[in-house]
């Protein structure tokens, strides 16, 4: 059930009587205060979001604790309280869901785009595996869009800023009559790249932005207890995949196998110098990645009485044709450059059906059942790896992969006195994935069966998994939540390249000579039983907020990937890494000393680290950090109103983490970093306009956010600022 702000955002400019606003929240699937969620979450309002230029996924990490969003060249990177994936290809999943209203989208690829016209974003931390199903084991990001209301409302807004930075974005909300509205918002922003060409050969770098997108709503009041509202929209991503730069820009001793990091300054660090020993014969090309992503979906509330029945379903494809030079490393003192091209096409279909109950009996319940269909095609083409003993034209040739998944859950809450609460859910789904396809050696970019050889990629895997969750809640007093739970979750299991001895598909045979192992091609699930306490709480007569949580988590089977040599030739690999803990402390709420102050405060302590692992069966990882796990972090907001002019700032230090590239046994050290974002809003009182600057990154400092395989790192991004100017009608 989508629901919508019950209060208007923090007004601090002459309120008589400052106090902390309340929002509602659909963690459970179901409407509730935030403050009385049982659940570990930080919910970023519409307003929250504009003010501080949030307006992609991936820029709202740094506000929110134990959590790493990261935008690399394969897609978005989501690690919650350590826990992550690296598998961004059609076979693999993520661990944290992202949801578009309601909405898994599957493709991390295809989770990057725009904000805008946004009601709330809700980042729930910790396995949700019980409402919201598989691939949940980190959390969930929840993106909540406006919906159409019945009266007159429209805005524009324009942004300019350095690198040559432009935006524009617009809606206007139509009531057709009483029982239908329409919607439409759209969002366009470009800038250049942030990386800077040291060879100077006129090729443009990535870390640029070219795309639009735009999104039609109608809500459609069928009867007084039915309502329906439908969506369509589309985004369309003109940019370049060329977003990195070598990791030897930030560390030193890569080719021992001890990278140490060192701090050669924002502009060489975001420097491309690198100059192949194949470049003679494989000059680096103009690189491209044209994305065009569209859905439509359909969401029913049907009021029966004593329960609500609601319906959600949609149809999304997803289109990607890029082009990208790879700074390969083959062997730890050689790289090459390498061209690589993608072709790629995907659809995605789900449906839920969900009743719970309506009225204010001890007992509350929902039940439902979901379906998930995902079929993809790929071609992957690799160039230049002649030196390696590689035929010109390496390719893996796949499709069609299909995923489904089919799952019925409940979940019920009984009020065992007026304060205490007691919650128990399960839910259990049925995953099948398959996939045919080839590894081709080619001598040219068409395959000659007359000189060219494939190899079978075949493989297939059905799993079967119940998840569930035990809790209890309790009213201290009006204003303080206790609460505690346990929780399972599960990422869906997957497989490598290759095929089983005796397979045959395309007329192509599996002979035992160049089968793989089950154990090798064939990665299990990864499972996770989390233990958690928390406590949310308003008190000094509202002024102040502490959401506060301890939990522990138990993981079992961890998807660990990365790029491996397998007969001779590269290959991405996933496997299962044995065991792993994960505990740690979370602080965040918000203070209001005076009626045109507000201080906001995150804090994190975080210990995850392997208790069982060993990346080639020789070196022993037991007691290594887990990927993007900083020991700690915090983060200080504070903002001033001065009549019609409020400032603010917002800080966040992290502590050093761990960048893993299991299958070459490196470790990559991100040094302890702070970032520090301002803004100035000038908004005179009545007034239909207001102007924002903002400042990101004061300190102009950049850090890994991924590094792959290969050995090519996306660089954060440098200083930017802008100015934005806002007018509603």
């Amino acid at each position: 059930m989508k629901a919508q702000t019950i209060a208007l955002p923090l007004l601090l400019a002459g309120a008589a009587h400052a106090q902390i606003q309340e929002v509602t929240v659909t963690a459970q699937r179901s409407p509730s205060l935030e403050s009385k969620t049982p659940v570990s979450m930080t919910t970023l309002t519409a307003e929250q979001l504009n003010s501080a230029g949030l307006d992609t996924p991936a820029a709202i990490g740094a506000r929110i604790p134990n959590v790493e969003l990261d935008y690399a060249t394969d897609g978005l990177r989501i690690t919650m309280r350590g826990v992550s994936n690296a598998d961004t290809t059609e076979k693999g999943d993520p661990s944290a869901a992202f949801l578009m209203d309601g909405i898994y989208i599957a493709r991390p690829q295809a989770q990057n785009l725009s904000f805008y016209d946004l009601e709330r974003v809700e980042v729930l931390r910790g396995p949700q595996g019980t409402l919201y199903g598989r691939n949940t084991t980190a959390g969930v990001v929840s993106v909540i869009s406006k919906q159409p209301i019945n009266r007159f409302e429209a805005w524009v807004a324009t942004e300019f800023g350095n690198y040559n930075d432009r935006k524009f974005s617009a809606m206007i909300n139509v009531p057709v009559n009483d029982m239908l509205s329409l919607r439409a918002a759209m969002s366009a922003n470009k800038h250049d790249s942030y990386l800077i060409n040291g060879l100077h050969n006129g090729r443009e770098l990535g870390k640029d932005r070219d795309d639009i997108s735009a999104r039609l709503s109608a809500k459609l009041k069928i009867t007084r207890d039915a309502t329906l509202v439908l969506r369509y929209d589309h985004a369309k991503v003109d940019d370049n995949n060329n977003s990195y730069v070598p990791d030897t820009n930030f560390y030193t001793g890569v080719a021992s196998g001890n990278p140490v990091p060192y701090n050669s300054g924002t502009r060489t660090q975001l420097t491309y110098n690198f100059v192949a020993p194949n470049a003679a014969i494989a000059p680096p090309v103009q690189a491209h990645s044209y994305k065009n992503t569209s859905g439509v979906s359909a969401d029913l509330t049907w009021d029966l009485g004593a329960a609500t029945l609601y319906y959600l379903g949609s149809h999304r494809n997803y289109d990607h044709d890029q082009l990208a030079n790879f700074y390969y490393r083959v062997a730890p003192t050689l790289a090459l450059n390498v061209r690589e091209s993608f072709l790629g096409n995907y659809t995605q279909n789900s449906h839920e059906l969900r009743i719970a109950t309506n009225g204010d009996g001890p007992l509350s319940a929902q039940a439902g059942l979901y379906y998930f269909r995902e079929e993809s095609s790929q071609r992957y083409t690799f160039r230049d790896l002649d030196l390696i003993g590689l035929p010109p034209y390496y390719v893996f040739d796949n499709g069609p992969t299909l995923s489904t998944s089919k799952a019925v859950f409940g979940q019920a809450t009984y009020r065992v006195t007026d304060k205490l609460r007691a919650t128990a859910g399960a839910r259990a789904t049925s995953d099948n994935k398959s996939r045919v396809g080839s590894t081709n050696f080619q001598q040219a970019a068409s395959f000659n069966p007359a000189t060219d050889f494939k190899l079978l990629n075949d493989a297939a895997l059905t799993t079967h998994q119940t998840t569930w969750r035990l809790g209890l809640d309790y009213d201290l007093n009006p204003a303080t939540l206790v609460y505690g739970s346990v929780a399972t979750g599960y990422k869906a299991g997957g497989f490598n390249d290759g095929c089983l001895e005796g397979s045959t598909q395309f007329g192509l045979g599996c002979p035992a000579a160049l089968a793989v192992p089950a154990a090798a091609l064939i990665y299990q699930p990864e499972t996770l039983r989390a233990y958690e306490a928390g406590i949310k709480t308003r008190f000094w007569d509202n002024k102040a907020s502490l959401n506060l949580s301890v939990f522990k988590y138990d993981y079992n089977n961890l998807q660990l990937s990365s790029v491996a040599i397998v007969a001779g030739a590269p290959r991405f690999v996933t496997s299962n890494a044995g065991e792993a803990s994960v505990k740690g402390l979370e602080a965040e709420g918000q203070f209001l000393p005076t009626a045109q102050d507000r201080i906001s405060y995150a804090f994190s302590l975080l210990d995850a680290h392997y208790v069982r692992y060993s990346p080639d069966s020789v070196h022993d990882w037991a007691g290594n950090k887990l990927d993007r796990s900083p020991a700690n972090t915090l983060m200080l907001g504070y903002e001033r109103s001065f009549g019609a002019v409020t400032a603010g700032v917002n800080a966040r230090r992290s502590a050093s983490y761990i960048i893993a590239v299991p299958a070459q046994l490196l470790q990559y050290r991100v040094p302890a970093y702070t970032q520090t974002d301002a803004t100035l809003r000038y908004h005179p009182q009545r007034a239909a306009w207001s102007v924002t600057a903002r400042v990101k990154n004061i300190e102009n400092k950049v850090h890994p956010m991924t590094i792959d395989s290969f050995g090519m790192l996306a660089p954060s991004d440098p200083r930017t600022m802008d100015v934005r100017l806002d007018y509603r009608f």
